[in-house]
């Protein structure tokens, strides 16, 4: 008898369309070129600081069509797009832009971090992406620095509106797998 311990994960399901979804799109052309050399990878400075970011296998996971994983992951949020590894890479992946694809889509499947929302919701509330304290102001105000400029809220909502943005920032389906 064994003492092994048997686990069993979740089937990975493959969408063979994903890709050429993903092709089909401005920007990710380039997906089919990579070959894995992992040069965006080492040279990516996110890479170098979170052990985790691993632009390579990302590429890998939307070429084999694995699009649950690839848009349900928080690692396509990370990108600080850069684009070292556009600069770098031998076969001319624009893997920046690949990668914005990557978060279109996740957001039109409701994958989008709290985090993000949470921006969204301030921006729509102040026009920045946080509460700016009436300290913050002050301080400002003595250091003889200008106002920081208003911001039309009216024609953020409007533009919010136009675009789902507003749906998207209010839906809470992503949460769980954030």
């Amino acid at each position: 008898m064994s003492n092994e311990v048997k686990t069993y994960r979740k089937p990975l399901r493959i969408d063979p369309e994903f890709k050429n979804l993903v092709l089909k799109m401005p920007g990710g052309e380039t997906l089919k070129i990579c070959f894995q050399c992992g040069t965006c990878t080492s040279s990516c400075p996110i890479a170098q600081i979170i052990d985790t970011y691993r632009p390579n296998q990302l590429m890998r996971l939307a070429q084999f069509g694995l699009k649950d994983k690839v848009l349900s992951s928080k690692t396509i949020w990370l990108c600080a797009a850069c684009a070292t590894c556009v600069d770098r890479c031998p076969q001319g992946v624009e893997m920046a832009s690949v990668l914005r694809v990557l978060k279109n889509l996740a957001v039109k499947e409701g994958c989008v971090p709290r985090v993000f929302k949470d921006f969204g919701s301030a921006i729509l509330k102040t026009g920045f992406v946080y509460n700016i304290p009436k300290t913050r102001t002050k301080k400002r105000e003595d250091a003889g620095l200008p106002p920081l400029s208003k911001t039309k809220i009216e024609d953020i909502k409007k533009l919010a509106e136009k675009t789902g943005f507003i749906d998207t920032i209010k839906g809470e389906e992503s949460d769980d797998r954030q």
